[in-house]
């Protein structure tokens, strides 16, 4: 063996044989590699770069800071090798909310690098995350994590819906939403109901039944839901497509009374009619009926077409008129739109963002983008005590406390009503009980019959109107305002025009066959406090000019209400007592008597 002289560290010579060097040589090598290796993992941040053979994650589903994560996720942990699956457990792979540890399932994979947390239960929507990987996980080759890797990721927001009450109705569109996207809910009440409003923690949030808004959070909304009262009817609305907009107008109301519905299309839509069972009603945006029996409409939209311009029309106020001609158009097309006035209103302007743009009917314009316009409608300025509260009583046209008679063939529209007086107090119409008991019926009303001895709530419901009715006698009989016009024509008023005004009388009021014109607007309203009888001798007729209406006007009588043969009478007749009607009377009014009401072949229609 050759042998090389080398000198130790002291000085002194050393003999060494050439294989001992390489020996030698070798486990330094090997020392100084680890050396390295061990430097390089604690310098690893863990935050993507792998240095050396040390243990990190390598990336996670979800990712950090990832948002719109589902509620059914499974979790996973990618890392940079295998791992010791022992070692990864509910200690070392952990996922909390608001500090709570969340329970779940850890399970490996075929792939040993990838490991998954499946939840016991689905996430909690629109709430923060964190997943943490402890440095108690190793490899196979036992080297772990020098630090712990921590991530976080947010959940999908959700919108939760109800209805209440429960048996009003049903809702649609529930479930989770990307943020910043749009949802649209739907409610639609059933049989017997009708929609309200939406609420979210008790705020309204809609009044449409349609509801459209952009995801910002978690949404709990409840559809609320009104039982439509007997005499009433209801208007439900609904939207064609749901997403095309929202519509405001839905409820119960009194018969004969006048409902305005409105139609607001959704950016990207237009609106086209409405309609009812697929046959169109109106084409405004703001229709206005006089309602006589339930009414379901749907507002239709309309997508606007790639490289059109949109022109959307709406009313203000809702119920001041109509408008026509919005719709989707090419560019630069000329477009003109018209207002209409409803009853009692005057267009006054058509604006835009609340500045003036026209003050004519008909606008045309060129179309070199899209409109909204506003068609501006002025109320007519009323004359007269204003309208008398009849409360609940306005449900009913006939209703009496002690009893409603009648002989030949007589028509009334509406509902009919007796209380306390029970249903034997009410004669001649042969009555047939409803299946629920609650009601009646008969070929000569258009409504129902109620009395206070059929199954509830009818009782309470009644004993609540004629308390209703009760409290408007005296409310209109003791107006002030304006300042009342006493015993004009020492109370016969046959033949004369009477304008809108408060008409205060000490006897009696007589109209003969000359009968008598009440002349005002749509909007005037007139009462006369009556202290002893009403007569109207046969053949008397109650003339309106200038657009005067029925309901408007208040016979307010302390004595009785006698209408003789052939008597065209309008108004509502409040009465103290009596209110009989003669053969072949017609009424367009309410007759609320607080005893009994005879009727002979009478036609008393709503007004």
């Amino acid at each position: 063996m050759s042998k090389k002289i080398t000198l130790t560290m002291d000085g002194t010579r050393a003999d060494k044989s050439r294989g001992y060097s390489k020996l030698f040589n070798t486990m330094w090598s090997t020392v100084l590699l680890l050396i390295i290796i061990m430097a390089g993992c604690k310098k690893n941040d863990f935050q993507g770069e792998v240095v050396g053979v040390c243990s990190i994650v390598a990336s996670t589903d979800p990712m950090d800071k990832a948002v719109d994560v589902a509620l059914n996720k499974v979790i996973s942990v990618t890392f940079n090798t295998a791992m010791k699956a022992s070692t990864i457990n509910n200690t070392t792979f952990i996922i909390k909310q608001s500090g709570t540890q969340v329970a779940g399932t850890i399970a490996p994979t075929a792939n040993a690098a990838i490991f998954t947390f499946t939840p016991s239960q689905p996430l909690l929507p629109f709430v923060v995350y964190t997943g943490t990987i402890t440095t108690g996980a190793t490899d196979t080759l036992r080297t772990a994590l020098v630090n712990d890797y921590v991530w976080t990721f947010t959940t999908i927001p959700q919108v939760t819906l109800s209805a209440n009450p429960a048996l009003g109705g049903t809702t649609t569109g529930a479930g989770t939403f990307a943020q910043g996207s749009l949802a649209t809910v739907t409610a639609v009440p059933n049989t017997g109901y009708t929609f309200t409003n939406w609420t979210d923690n008790g705020v309204i949030a809609s009044t449409s039944s349609n509801y459209q808004f952009t995801i910002a959070g978690n949404r709990t909304l409840v559809a609320n839901f009104a039982a439509v009262i007997p005499g009433k009817f209801a208007v439900n609305l609904s939207s064609n497509p749901v997403a095309g907009g929202t519509n405001a107008g839905s409820g119960a109301y009194n018969a004969g009374s006048t409902v305005t519905v409105t139609a607001t299309p959704n950016s990207g839509y237009t609106f086209v009619n409405w309609t009812e069972n697929n046959v169109e009603q109106s084409k405004s945006p703001s229709y206005q009926f006089v309602i006589a029996g339930n009414r379901t409409l749907v507002a239709n939209y309309l997508v606007v077409a790639s490289g059109n311009f949109v022109v959307n029309l709406s009313s203000s106020p809702a119920a001041g008129g109509s408008t026509t001609g919005a719709g989707s158009f090419a560019a630069n097309s000329s477009v003109t739109v018209t207002a209409n006035a409803a009853v009692g209103y005057l267009f006054t302007k058509w604006t835009e963002n609340n500045v003036q743009v026209s003050t004519s009917s008909s606008y045309t314009f060129p179309l070199p983008g899209n409109r909204t316009l506003v068609a501006v409608f002025t109320p007519i300025v009323a004359i007269g005590p204003g309208q008398v509260d009849l409360g609940t009583a306005a449900n009913f046209n006939i209703l009496t406390k002690s009893g409603i008679s009648t002989t030949g063939i007589t028509s009334i529209e509406g509902n009919i009503g007796v209380s306390p007086a029970a249903a034997t107090a009410i004669t001649g119409f042969g009555l047939i009980l409803d299946a629920n008991g609650q009601s009646s019926h008969t070929p000569i009303v258009t409504g129902k019959v109620y009395a206070s001895d059929y199954a509830a709530p009818t009782p309470s419901n009644m004993t609540t109107a004629v308390g209703d009715m009760q409290t408007a006698y005296t409310t209109a009989n003791n107006l002030v305002t304006p300042a009342p016009i006493v015993d004009l024509y020492a109370g016969n008023i046959s033949g004369k025009i009477l304008p809108p005004g408060l008409y205060k009388y000490s006897t009696g009021v007589l109209i003969t066959s000359a009968g008598v014109t009440l002349a005002g607007g749509p909007n005037d309203t007139w009462v006369f406090q009556i202290s002893q009888d009403l007569t109207v001798n046969n053949s008397a007729i109650i003339t309106l000019t200038g657009g005067a209406q029925a309901k408007n006007i208040f016979w307010v009588v302390a004595g009785q209400a006698t209408l003789g043969t052939n008597v065209d009478f309008s108004g509502n007749i409040l009465s103290k007592t009596l209110i009989s009607l003669n053969t072949g009377t017609k009424v367009t009014g309410r007759l609320l008597a607080q005893t009994a009401v005879t009727l002979n072949a009478n036609i008393v229609l709503l007004p």
